[in-house]
């Protein structure tokens, strides 16, 4: 995963560049440092997006299984109240 580094040094030396006193601009480059990093940590990686995709691949087959038992039971229903009724 690449990781996106933030020069704090940078961020403080063009803050002061445009005329914010070195403490503000040190303030301000930690914390877009711990907003930064506070994302990092929010972002899914290829291993969760791939226990993801397992999980749903599995999802996906059992409502196929329970789309075909729904399918059967609807038949037998319909067959059963056929019978009752004096259809068949």
């Amino acid at each position: 995963m690449t990781v996106a580094v933030l020069d704090t040094l940078t961020v403080v030396r063009d803050l002061e560049a445009a005329g914010v006193e070195r403490r503000q601009a040190e303030a301000h480059a930690e914390a877009l440092r711990q907003a930064i990093a506070a994302d990092r940590d929010a972002l899914a990686t290829k291993a969760d997006l791939a226990r993801i995709d397992g999980t749903l691949s599995a999802l996906k087959a059992e409502l196929g299984a329970m789309r075909w038992l729904l399918g059967f039971l609807m038949v037998l229903t319909a067959a059963m109240a056929a019978r009752l009724f004096g259809a068949i």
